[in-house]
């Protein structure tokens, strides 16, 4: 799936993803910094029930968010990872391998660590500040 957007569009967009017949829940974002991946995410969360603020877990690795209905929702900024090593030593294929969401910022940062079975969504930023979306389930 292709799709133009304006960062105003965003929660239809987070909807559309999340209608996408049998979308993986594990899904890598990929794009350059300020491109829109943590705005999308933000949404994406939002239209599955997180009623909390979320944010960019750019110091932690990652935020933990619980949806209305129970669901537990896994957020990742991997910018700041040194190795690979260091995301297995804090148990991140314990979330990849959870059944839980897993919103994954960075992934190049853990490419062997990523489950086979993911979706991934390319943002490229375009210059008259639109974005186009690509995902691929």
């Amino acid at each position: 799936m292709t799709i133009n957007f304006t960062l105003n569009e965003i929660q239809h967009i987070a909807k559309q993803i999340l209608a996408t017949p049998s979308l993986k829940k594990v899904i890598t974002f990929h794009a350059e910094m300020g491109a829109g991946k943590t705005t999308l995410i933000k949404a994406i969360v939002t239209e599955l029930g997180v009623q909390s603020n979320s944010s960019s877990p750019t110091f932690s690795l990652v935020n933990e968010y619980e949806a209305k209905n129970g669901e537990i929702i896994y957020h990742f900024d991997l910018y700041r990872l040194n190795t690979e090593t260091e995301a297995y030593d804090m148990g991140i294929d314990e979330y990849f391998y959870s059944g839980n969401w897993c919103f994954i910022e960075w992934p190049e940062k853990t490419p062997n660590l990523i489950p086979i079975d993911h979706a991934t969504i390319h943002i490229k930023q375009n210059l008259d500040n639109s974005r186009t979306l690509v995902l691929n389930n």
